[in-house]
C-alpha cells in the first residue's frame, strides 16, 4: 500500500492522519508496515482523504487518479 508515500509527500504525521480519520496511530502504523490490512471502509477513507483512486492507494495502478 502506497498509504506511507503519500503520508510522507503531503508531511502528515501518523498521529495527524489518524486524528484526521478518527482512527488509531498505531492502526497507521500497521497499515504501512503491512502489518494489518485496512477493510474497505478504511481504504475509502483512506483514498478520500488523498483524493487518490483504491487501485492506486492499493498499488494496483500507477495513475493517482480516477478512472473516467
Amino acid at each position: 500500500m502506497r498509504l506511507k508515500e503519500l503520508r510522507k509527500q503531503r508531511n502528515i504525521t501518523q498521529l495527524k492522519l489518524a486524528i484526521d480519520l478518527n482512527m488509531n496511530q498505531n492502526t497507521i502504523s500497521r497499515y504501512e508496515t503491512g502489518e494489518r490490512e485496512a477493510g474497505y471502509k478504511e481504504l475509502i477513507m483512506l483514498a478520500d482523504y488523498f483524493d487518490v483512486s483504491i487501485d492506486y492507494l492499493l498499488g494496483r495502478s500507477d495513475n493517482p487518479t480516477f478512472l473516467k
